[in-house]
C-alpha cells in the first residue's frame, strides 16, 4: 500500500524543485525526502524525476501523476489542518526514544504534567538515530553520536557503569582480594557468584570486564531478566552480581538495599546524548523535556 507521505514528498519536491528545498519543507532530512521519492517510483513503476545537477525536473509521467494528484492530496491537508486547528492546536504531539530503563528512572513520573502529548519509543540506538533522521522521532537519548549533518547532538550527563551485588554479597572478602591486585584471583572471586544479565544488552557487562581483565568475560550470566531496573529488583534479594549504570541504582545503594562492589579500577564512562534534527517545530516542548532530564540526572 503507498503511504500519504511519499505523495506529500512528491508534492514538495516538485514545487521546490530540489531534493533540499522539499527536505526544508517538510522538516525532514534529505535522504528522508531521497527514500520516500525512491518508494514512490518503485510502487509506481516508473521514474517521476529526471536529474539535472541539483535539479529535480518533472519526467512526463510526473506531470501527469502530479496533475491527477494536487487537488485530492491539497483537500485532504486543508482537512488535516482544520481538524489539527480544532483539536491539536495547543497539543502538539511530541515523539520521544530512548531505553525503557532510562525512561522508567528519569520520564515516567512526570508524563502526566506535559503540557503536550507525547509518544515514547524503546528501541536500539542505530535504529532510533534513523527515525529521528527520517523525522519519525523528534528527540533521541543516547550514549552513541550519529554523524548525520542534519542531526545535533547535546551531552548532558555522564553515567558510571559499575559493578553492584546484593545485600547478602561479603563486600569485605572482596576488597581482600582486591587488595592484593592479582587479576586471576579477582576474576575467580567474581565469577564464583552468581550473575544477572538482560536479554538485549550486555554491552556493559563485555566492556568493563575488557577494560579491567584485557578480555572479554569467558562466562554467560547465571539469570536473565527483562531489563536493567528487574536486575536491581532482584539483587534487592540479597544476592548475585551485575554491571549496570550507577544512575538507575542510586537510591536502592543509598538506603542499603544492594552494595557498590567495585567501580573497576579502570572506571568505565558513558556521556549521554540529547539528539535532535537542526530543524524542527518543537523546540520549546523538546527543551522542556531536556529540563526534566537535567533535573532528574544532576
Amino acid at each position: 500500500m503507498v503511504n500519504l507521505e511519499w505523495y506529500r514528498t512528491f508534492k514538495a519536491i516538485y514545487k521546490t524543485g530540489t531534493l533540499t528545498g522539499a527536505a526544508g519543507a517538510l522538516f525532514i532530512s534529505q535522504p528522508g525526502v531521497s527514500l520516500h521519492l525512491s518508494s514512490l517510483e518503485s510502487y509506481v513503476g516508473y521514474k517521476l524525476f529526471d536529474r539535472t545537477g541539483r535539479k529535480m525536473i518533472p519526467t512526463e509521467r510526473g506531470k501527469v501523476l502530479f496533475n491527477a494528484l494536487v487537488e485530492p492530496l491539497t483537500k485532504l491537508e486543508e482537512i488535516e489542518k482544520n481538524f489539527q486547528q480544532s483539536t491539536e492546536k495547543h497539543t502538539p504531539t511530541i515523539s520521544v526514544g530512548m531505553c525503557f530503563e532510562t525512561f522508567q528512572i528519569t520520564l515516567e513520573q512526570y508524563v502526566s504534567t506535559l503540557p503536550f502529548n507525547l509518544i515514547i519509543s524503546f528501541g536500539e540506538y542505530p535504529e532510533m538515530l534513523d527515525q529521528l533522521e527520517k523525522g519519525i522521532l523528534d528527540l533521541i537519548i543516547t550514549p552513541k553520536k550519529g554523524v548525520s549533518p542534519n542531526i545535533e547532538h547535546e551531552a548532558f550527563s555522564c553515567e558510571n557503569i559499575v559493578l553492584v551485588g546484593g545485600k547478602d554479597i561479603d563486600l569485605k572478602a572482596f576488597k581482600d582480594v582486591h587488595k592484593t591486585k592479582n587479576r586471576t584471583k579477582i576474576e575467580l572471586w567474581l565469577k564464583q557468584h552468581k550473575w544477572y544479565g538482560t536479554t538485549g544488552d550486555m554491552e556493559h557487562l563485555f566492556q568493563f570486564w575488557s577494560l579491567n581483565f584485557g578480555k572479554k568475560p569467558d562466562f554467560r550470566p547465571n539469570y536473565i531478566v527483562p531489563n536493567l531496573n528487574s536486575i536491581v529488583r532482584c539483587l534487592s534479594g540479597g544476592s548475585g552480581l551485575a554491571v549496570i549504570p550507577d544512575f538507575l541504582c542510586h537510591d536502592e545503594i543509598q538506603s542499603g538495599e544492594i552494595q557498590l562492589v567495585w567501580e573497576g579500577d579502570k572506571k568505565l564512562k558513558n556521556t549521554l546524548y540529547f539528539g535532535t534534527r537542526k530543524k524542527t517545530t518543537h523546540n520549546q516542548e523538546i527543551n522542556h523535556i531536556k529540563d526534566l532530564f537535567k533535573k532528574v540526572m544532576s
